[in-house]
């Protein structure tokens, strides 16, 4: 038991530092993304005109990918890619020395199996930054869609829409108007530019770029569209509050049941031990 009070305390000191830390984080995040380049571009074949360097940049996945995570100006494919050999080279050692000591035949599995999970970390951080901007993105469109409703009922063009709305706007929906709109300004065609507006930041903002294609094309009524979404991301929204606010009650009872019950009952055993003798004197 001593053992899991001090791993859950271990865990509890990492949280506090990250908060504590969260500002710097954000700068050493983007100290190590230029520092990263850097290393990638010294790299045999993974320059801008290397083999390997051309081929992570054609994968558009990724790129969508980093996007979505708010990282596009900072990160390119080819830097992602190193992260991962990176990643996976830090990871043998480790591999190393938990491989002898595995049971059985897992040893070999172990071995291989640490360095590609350690390589696939960059990937899980880029997809659970992808969501986090998501849901940030989401949790402000409602009122821009019901903003661009009632600019629609005066008759604006798309631009004009987008533009009101993202000055409204603020965080990453601020950053994804601004983009559609600096692309329509620069010639760029309609359905082109809210066709990239929703691959780079998600279902929500396609919708909208597809309610905006289709008035432009078939002169059907906007506002109605816009509204009708912007409800139904609100109860969307209510009905993810409602299951975080159910899964908490057990996650309040498992802090409780691993921490405070443990320490009551350490201080009893405590207090028991303290006066063992007093206790015995009657035996």
């Amino acid at each position: 038991m001593s053992g899991l009070l001090a791993a859950l305390c271990g865990l509890l000191l990492v949280a506090a530092v990250r908060e504590l830390w969260a500002e710097r984080g954000e700068r050493a995040r983007v100290l190590a993304a230029r520092r990263l380049r850097r290393l990638s571009s010294r790299l045999p074949g993974w320059g801008p005109d290397g083999r390997l360097g051309r081929a992570a940049a054609d994968q558009g996945g990724l790129t969508v990918r980093l996007a979505r995570a708010g990282l596009a100006e900072r990160l390119v494919p080819r830097d992602v890619i190193a992260a991962r050999g990176l990643a996976g080279l830090a990871a043998i050692p480790l591999a190393l020395v938990v491989a002898p000591v595995a049971p059985g035949r897992l040893g070999l599995v172990v071995a291989l199996g640490v360095p590609l999970g350690a390589g696939a970390l960059p990937d899980l951080l880029i997809e659970r930054l992808g969501r986090r901007r998501r849901a940030r993105i989401g949790a402000r469109l409602p009122d821009s869609l019901e903003l661009i409703a009632v600019g629609a009922g005066s008759g604006g063009s798309a631009t004009t829409l987008l533009r009101a709305a993202g000055e409204a706007a603020s965080g990453p929906l601020r950053e994804e108007l601004a983009i559609a709109v600096a692309e329509l300004e620069c010639g760029r065609s309609q359905s082109r530019a809210l066709s990239e507006l929703g691959r780079r930041a998600g279902p929500e903002l396609a919708g909208l770029g597809l309610l905006l294609e289709r008035s432009r094309r078939l002169g059907s009524p906007l506002a109605g569209g816009l509204q009708r979404q912007a409800s139904t991301l609100r109860d969307e929204q209510a009905r993810l509050i409602e299951e975080r606010a159910a899964r908490a009650a057990p996650k309040i009872q498992l802090v409780i049941a691993l921490l405070f019950v443990p320490s009551v009952l350490l201080l009893v055993a405590a207090a028991i031990v303290a006066n063992a003798d007093a206790l015995l004197a009657g035996f």
